[in-house]
């Protein structure tokens, strides 16, 4: 999500004079905000989905490689479910650790090849964990212009000076970090964009942070499990595994097909972290039935690695057909896909006759995105077949015009 984009409207944007005292509700600004948004095509509706919808195909979920649903993977959780109960009862320093969870970190650290591994009940968490435990009042936190909006508020909470820098803009980075004041400096950036699908050039800016004596965080939510060999995601095929001053987030609802998510990086990080991350210290820690889940989706993934081929090249049959259709796609670096629409109107049209005609895509809208580039996100994933891919185009040129 774009840093530029993702300020919330403001409660201070309705009149100063209290509607209380003048006789209203004192929540009356909202139903004048909903009508802005609706005005704006912006007003969004939670949706329920039905377990089993036959006939539809899903470009709109995350599950890249396939696994939510694999018999291995619900073996797994249904296992963890009669064994450890369904819920982890407890912070993670009380009763919210069980042998899952340490077993998930060791296997995840060395998937990676990192020393150390740390859950959290989301990678949401994670990021707000580790940036806010790493800088604070008197650092610098250098992150990308469409930084994802975990990154974006962890930046907020930090209380650290928040340099914005244009997006994967290496030099723009390294005048920051050379012109700074404050002795820390940490620069965090999505490894995968979500909305776009490219990748950061992560070997440039790990020199560029090298050279200033800082930190890299590296947000692998969009590349664990897709980008790489064997999916170890692009820190990894960035030849930076290992790196003493390069720490990576990941999130383990996307390729891993469960939830949750974690800290990778040197065993000193993860360390103060356990003493110091708000969001793994206060928080409920992650279902035992989701670590048993996301441990399985690993381990499956390291059996098999050609996994993370094939759903990037399903990806890029999607971006390279949409183009040869003549619209407007971006080149997908992981599994996801975008199709350039215009206005978010003609966006969330464009999403309904494909949800109309069975394809269910992702409809991205301000503040997702910056005005005037609304788009489908398409993401593609290891188990579609040539059939659907062909499907996916056909309602795609019916539906986007």
């Amino acid at each position: 999500m774009s840093q530029g984009v993702s300020e919330n409207p403001s409660p201070a944007g309705a009149p100063h004079a209290s509607s209380a005292a003048a006789g209203g509700h004192p929540l009356d600004w909202l139903d004048l905000r909903e009508k802005e948004r609706i005005a704006a095509g912006l007003r969004r509706r939670v949706r329920p989905r039905p377990a089993d919808e036959p006939g539809v195909l899903d470009l709109a979920g995350n599950d890249y490689l396939g696994l939510a649903r694999h018999p291995r993977v619900l073996a797994a959780a249904a296992a963890a479910v009669a064994e450890w109960g369904a819920g982890s009862t407890g912070s993670r320093l009380v009763t919210g650790s069980t042998e899952l969870h340490a077993a998930l970190e060791d296997e995840l650290a060395e998937h990676l090849e990192a020393e150390a591994a740390l859950v959290f009940s989301s990678g949401y968490l994670a990021n707000l964990g580790a940036i806010t435990a790493l800088v604070g009042r008197g650092d610098l936190v250098v992150s990308d212009a469409i930084n994802h909006a975990s990154i974006v508020d962890a930046c907020r909470l930090s209380r650290a000076r928040t340099a914005i820098t244009p997006h994967c803009d290496v030099d723009a980075v390294a005048e920051v970090l050379a012109n700074r004041a404050e002795e820390r400096a940490l620069v965090v950036v999505d490894a995968v964009f979500s909305v776009d699908g490219d990748v950061a050039p992560l070997a440039a800016l790990a020199a560029v942070v090298r050279r200033y004596n800082a930190v890299l965080l590296v947000d692998e939510a969009h590349g664990l499990g897709v980008v790489g060999a064997g999916g170890r995601g692009a820190v990894h095929e960035a030849g930076l595994a290992g790196a003493d001053h390069v720490l990576q987030t990941v999130t383990l609802s996307k390729a891993m097909g469960s939830q949750g998510g974690a800290v990778v990086g040197p065993r000193r990080v993860v360390d103060h972290l356990i003493d110091t991350a708000r969001t793994f210290i206060f928080d409920t820690g992650l279902a035992p039935v989701s670590v048993a889940a996301a441990l399985e989706s690993l381990r499956m993934l390291r059996e098999r690695p050609e996994l993370a081929d094939a759903v990037r090249l399903r990806a890029t049959q999607l971006a390279d057909g949409a183009r040869a259709l003549g619209l407007r796609a971006t080149h997908p670096a992981g599994a996801v896909a975008s199709v350039l629409i215009g206005e978010p109107d003609a966006a969330f049209a464009a999403s309904q006759r494909c949800a109309d005609a069975g394809v269910r895509v992702g409809c991205f809208r301000p503040p997702s995105v910056p005005d005037g580039i609304s788009r489908l996100r398409l993401a593609a994933r290891a188990d579609l077949t040539d059939g659907d891919v062909a499907r996916a185009l056909e309602v795609l040129a019916d539906s986007v015009g």
